[in-house]
């Protein structure tokens, strides 16, 4: 199984807010996922980011890829 960890949008319309969670790269994009590790918040300022940096790194260690927003948000 491919994981991935990726963004899941839950807001309602035109007022994001995101998950960062572990899914099967073959899921859709707001479908099932394994773990929520944290969450993103765009529309206050400044942005909020909130994630277990732990969980990241276990997942990251055992062969999960980041997407590209999610590589950017959590430098």
């Amino acid at each position: 199984m491919a994981t991935v960890v990726r963004l899941t949008r839950v807001g309602r319309k035109k007022k994001p807010f995101y998950r960062i969670v572990v899914t099967d790269s073959r899921k859709r994009r707001d479908g099932g996922y394994i773990e929520s590790i944290g969450y993103y918040n765009p529309m206050v300022d400044p942005e909020v980011v909130k994630f277990d940096e732990e969980r990241l790194n276990y997942w990251k260690s055992v062969g999960a890829k980041l997407s590209d927003r999610v590589a950017r948000i959590t430098k």
